[in-house]
């Protein structure tokens, strides 16, 4: 029997229809649309030998679901763990401390709580007031005020002074958000990553929220390679295997703006041609090698590991072969 490959998606038709004829095409797996329903907790094994979320970000109970899907042994692209924990902020944090360049930013406390917090007894913990002429002096206007945890360019603001920082800040509600440096940039890339190591840079327009095609290239090799070398970094940290990772670059410097974006963009009339085709190819190879090399999603970092069927064998091997914390899994140290 071949083995299953499963796609979760939303609204999008034109990378569905496409990845799924292209899986198909290759021996020994097929390809369809994922249909779940509900989920035991014992004894649960998933008919998908690797699954691709696109939608579970939106859909807590398929995020659920992938979870279990993954302790059962299945490969989610990408891991449904870490994504429910990952945050923005912390993604700066990490690539500042891989060494990339990345404005200056800082974490601001809620504008405001649900009802159930008491100001007085709920948040004796929290500074305040607020230091708002140090914050401002450390990151300088215009900058930019967006959550924490966001994601499709919702509810950003780019802020010009204190006036205009503090009506965008009130308005914020409870949402956690990040002060940021704008980069006056000269250059922007959106890196398509897949598989950590393929990595398709794009010229973007932030403006306009859009791809561009440019045939004849747009940046030198030197930046060019920054710019891989940057997105493979951040990709690897993460542990994504999808994403899209953006730069903003101001005098040959590739600054980190977004790159936390585990269900890219692969639309056709949003990438253009050929940068579909390139997706629909990489995606491809990327999933039948996770099924032939009987990748799970799971390691040693997860105390869990060890109840998940392949995971728990790598594990096994891996001690009795004295590797200890470079333990293989899915084959990858």
């Amino acid at each position: 029997m071949p083995e299953k490959i499963g796609l979760l998606v939303g609204w999008e038709d034109s990378f569905p229809k496409a990845f799924i004829e292209r899986v198909n095409r290759e021996p020994g797996v097929v390809a369809e649309l994922a249909k779940i329903g509900t989920t035991p907790a014992d004894g649960f094994r998933s008919p998908y030998r690797v699954l691709v979320d696109r939608i579970s970000h939106e859909i807590p109970h398929y995020r659920f679901h992938l979870k279990a899907a993954a302790l059962a042994g299945t490969y989610v692209i990408n891991d449904p763990f870490w994504w429910s924990a990952d945050e923005k902020f912390f993604g700066y944090s990490l690539a500042a401390k891989i060494g990339l360049a990345v404005p200056r930013t800082v974490l601001l406390p809620q504008k405001d709580y649900i009802p159930a917090i008491d100001k007085q007894r709920s948040l004796r913990n929290l500074e305040f007031p607020l230091d708002w002429a140090a914050i401002e002096a450390y990151v300088g206007f215009p900058a930019v005020l967006k959550p924490a945890d966001g994601g499709g360019w919702k509810d950003v603001s780019i802020v010009h002074d204190h006036a205009e920082l503090m009506r965008a800040y009130d308005a914020s509600g409870t949402k956690v958000m990040t002060f940021q440096e704008f980069i006056d940039f000269d250059n922007y890339i959106r890196c398509i990553c897949i598989g950590r190591e393929n990595i398709l840079p794009i010229k973007y327009e932030p403006k306009h929220r859009c791809y561009v095609h440019t045939p004849g290239g747009f940046m030198s090799k030197e930046l060019e390679g920054k710019v891989r070398e940057g997105a493979f970094k951040l990709c690897d940290a993460l542990g994504y295997d999808m994403n899209s990772v953006e730069f903003a670059v101001r005098d040959g410097v590739p600054y980190a703006i977004d790159f936390t974006n585990p269900a890219p963009d692969m639309a056709r009339d949003s990438i253009l041609e050929p940068h579909f085709h390139w997706c629909i190819e990489e995606m491809t190879k990327f999933v039948v090698r996770c099924v032939r090399e009987g990748r799970t999603a799971l390691g040693e970092h997860y105390r869990f590991s060890r109840y998940v069927p392949l995971a728990a064998r790598s594990l096994e091997r891996g001690y009795a072969e004295g590797i200890g914390g470079a333990v293989v899994v899915g084959g990858e140290k």
